[in-house]
This record gives C-alpha cells, sequence and structure tokens, in this order.
C-alpha cells in the first residue's frame, strides 16, 4: 500500500502497560513500531515484510527463505530476463487451472462464501481482472480506462466513481473465468512481445485520472507485481477452499 492509497494516518501513539487480545489489523502499515518488554503469543502475521527485528535478529530474510523451501516455484515469481517472465507465466497458467478445477468441485453458492472475513474464491478472481487492468491494460499498454463492471479493486483504495467497486456482485463463476481467460491472453501477449531492451524500459505515461496515477513505470515492476498478485491470491484461494471443502 502506498501513501496514497493509506487510510487514516496514527502516528506517535505510546502504548505502556496495555494488554491487547482478540486484535485483527488488516490492509494497515506498520512503519518504525517499536516493542520493548513485551509478552506475545499466538500472533500471525501475514503481509509484505520489509526489516521486522526480533530480539536483534532480522527475520524477513529468514521468511522469504523458508517460504522459497518449501516451494521452489515462489522463487520463479521473481524473474529478472524474458524467458524468466515467459515461464513464470507459464506457472501462474497451469497452477490456476488447477486450482479452478478443485474449486468447480464445490457448489457454486460456496464460492461467493467468505472465509474469515477474505474474499470469496469469486471475488478473489475478480481482483485479480483488477490487477491485470490496472498494471498491464493501463500502464503498459495505455489504456486509460482498461477496467470491466466486475473489476475489484483492493479495499483500501480510495473510492473512485470513474473505477468500478461493486463488492456485493454475485457473477456465475464462468462468466468471471471468461474474463479471466481474456485478461490472461492479455498478459500472455505481453510476455510472449517482450525484448530484453523493453523489458528494461519504463512505460509511456498513462492519459487521464485512475490508478495507478498518470506516471511512467518501470516494465518489470509493472509485470512483477502481476505475478505476484496471482501468486498470493491463488495461495489464498487455496487456503479458503480447503477450508470450504472441510
Amino acid at each position: 500500500m502506498t501513501d496514497d492509497q493509506a487510510g487514516p494516518h496514527v502516528d506517535g501513539v505510546r502504548l505502556a502497560d496495555t494488554r491487547l487480545t482478540n486484535l485483527r489489523v488488516a490492509g494497515a502499515e506498520l512503519w518504525r513500531v517499536r516493542v520493548r518488554g513485551a509478552w506475545i503469543g499466538e500472533v500471525e502475521i501475514d503481509g509484505h515484510i520489509q526489516g521486522l527485528t526480533i530480539n536483534g535478529v532480522d527475520v524477513g530474510p529468514l521468511v522469504e527463505a523458508e517460504l522459497d523451501r518449501r516451494d521452489p516455484l515462489r522463487a520463479t515469481m521473481r524473474p529478472t530476463d524474458v524467458a524468466g517472465f515467459g515461464a513464470a507465466w507459464d506457472t501462474v497458467e497451469r497452477l490456476w487451472a488447477e486450482t479452478v478445477d478443485r474449486a468447480r468441485t464445490l457448489p457454486p453458492e460456496l464460492l461467493h462464501e467468505s472465509v474469515d472475513g477474505e474474499w470469496s474464491f469469486v471475488q478473489t478472481l475478480r481482483h485479480l481482472l483488477f490487477a491485470t487492468d490496472i498494471w498491464v491494460s493501463r500502464a503498459i499498454l495505455g489504456d486509460p480506462t482498461p477496467w470491466h463492471a466486475l473489476s475489484l479493486p483492493f479495499d483500501e483504495m480510495e473510492p473512485d466513481p470513474r473505477v468500478p467497486r461493486d463488492r456485493d456482485a454475485r457473477p456465475p463463476l464462468d462468466e468471471v473465468l471468461a474474463l479471466r481467460a481474456d485478461r490472461m491472453a492479455t498478459v500472455r501477449r505481453v510476455i510472449d512481445g517482450l525484448t530484453e531492451d523493453t523489458l528494461a524500459g519504463t512505460t509511456t505515461p498513462v492519459d487521464g485520472p485512475g490508478y495507478p496515477p498518470a506516471n511512467s513505470y518501470p516494465v518489470a515492476k509493472c509485470l512483477r507485481g502481476v505475478l505476484n498478485e496471482e501468486w498470493q491470491h491463488r495461495l489464498y484461494a487455496e487456503r479458503d477452499l480447503a477450508a470450504l471443502r472441510a
């Protein structure tokens, strides 16, 4: 989340002799937070970690290394050359096809169910439409208004009347998958057309208001953003599908 996406800003707060239990923090930025003399138990952190020091040890690199060890394919989502991006997208297509097959074994109404307050399976797919729209269709291809009515922005994004946000829509799975197939084909065309020079370059500034803001962006960063969204949200989807099956 960037500064222009963040909600209320709380700065300079000091908590002493305080007991925090059953606390849920979602979609937040935590920077320059100091915890001293604390008893910490049953704490779960899920997010992008940069500079997390526990008892003098920077655990961020340790966490990244362990996640890569558990699933070596994870490291392939950080490609540095054209061949790497092609291989990474092959992996995304294959893994998502397997996840969709598993989702189809559940009753359709369950695919609209939230697990622990997270997006439903269908909402997750709708969010990935948005991720492709903003980083590929808008940022790389220059379409100022690429989003479909069913695209679902991240919850922390400030409402924008020009950007659809119908969180309560319940479209059939096949309708959303048809849109997904179109967006994934767009990413495939962009990656297949890459050269090392274009990959190392920046985008032409997009015209018109919207997200991301009108600016130039590194092409590789845009594509890695899509890969990260696809990877992370498939993990979330698999986690929640397992809970729904149970």
